[in-house]
């Protein structure tokens, strides 16, 4: 029986940036499940902050070269690559110097929320998409963690949804409770519907705020996964109010519960089940 594949999406994973309890997790889990047999890829921004030379990132030719459309404009994608050799996984990087060469991740020297937040989420929402088309691999779980990735459950079942790489593809959203943000506006859904959705598709994005953000991501989830801790209570009553299946594990470490999520959408047992 061929492996479940997996693809993680998420702005940061230890070593390389650690901001937030998503960095261990998003390290761990997918070591976890490879070692259980599902294949693995991992897609991540390359933050100016991570040390190319020390994590020994390089570029990876064949995948570079692509322009994400962002708010009518072309944006250059290149993509890198670093290893984490004890763990044989790979790790792969969304790079440009406009959004990505910064100093600072999300915040100026001043602590403001970059104005641009909201592009650079939707570059790295769409470049992580066309990355896995470019690598020619179709994932049969997309597993989205933190807020910079909200965008990529409405593009997989709009824009996507038709693609041989994502059409039958699942979305897991992990929410992570306490986590560090600053709104995105309005704008957010607003640039996301110019190319590719329509304003409808888009409208569960709202103003952009922590809530709005994560409700818009949930309405394009097929499975929540709910935090070690208080969920927003806003967000508890979306999930519950639009039926959304939900995934509490016990613990960060309850590798075993992620495994039989991830088993369930497996391509072949579908297609042994529809047999």
């Amino acid at each position: 029986m061929a492996k479940t594949k997996i693809l993680f999406v998420t702005h940061e994973m230890s070593p390389f940036l650690e901001i937030s309890k998503i960095s261990e997790i998003t390290r761990q889990l997918p070591q976890a499940m490879q070692e259980k047999g599902f294949e693995i890829r991992i897609l991540m921004p390359r933050f100016g902050n991570i040390n190319e030379r020390r994590n020994r990132l390089h570029e990876v030719i064949r995948l570079s070269g692509m322009n994400i459309v962002v708010d009518n404009n072309d944006n250059p994608l290149i993509i890198k690559v670093a290893s984490l050799p004890a763990a044989r996984m790979q790790v792969y990087f969304l790079d440009n110097e406009e959004y990505f060469q910064r100093k600072k991740v999300f915040r100026d020297e001043k602590g403001e929320f970059f104005a641009d937040n909201n592009e650079r989420s939707l570059f790295f929402c769409k470049g992580a998409l066309e990355t896995v088309k470019k690598l020619g691999w179709s994932p049969d779980v997309v597993h989205c963690h933190g807020w910079f990735a909200a965008m990529v459950p409405a593009y997989l079942k709009t824009a996507y949804k038709d693609d041989p790489a994502f059409k039958d593809a699942k979305v897991m959203y992990s929410l992570y409770a306490n986590e560090e943000f600053g709104s995105l506006g309005s704008k957010y859904g607003e640039m996301a519907a110019q190319v590719d959705m329509s304003a409808e598709e888009a409208a569960p994005y709202g103003d952009g705020s922590y809530v709005d953000l994560y409700k818009g991501a949930l309405s394009f989830t097929d499975i929540a996964v709910l935090p070690d801790g208080e969920v927003h209570p806003e967000l508890k009553a979306y999930i519950e109010e639009k039926g959304i299946r939900s995934f509490s594990p016990n613990g960060d470490e309850d590798y075993e519960g992620f495994s039989e999520v991830f088993d369930e959408f497996s391509t072949v047992d579908a297609e042994v089940a529809s047999a």
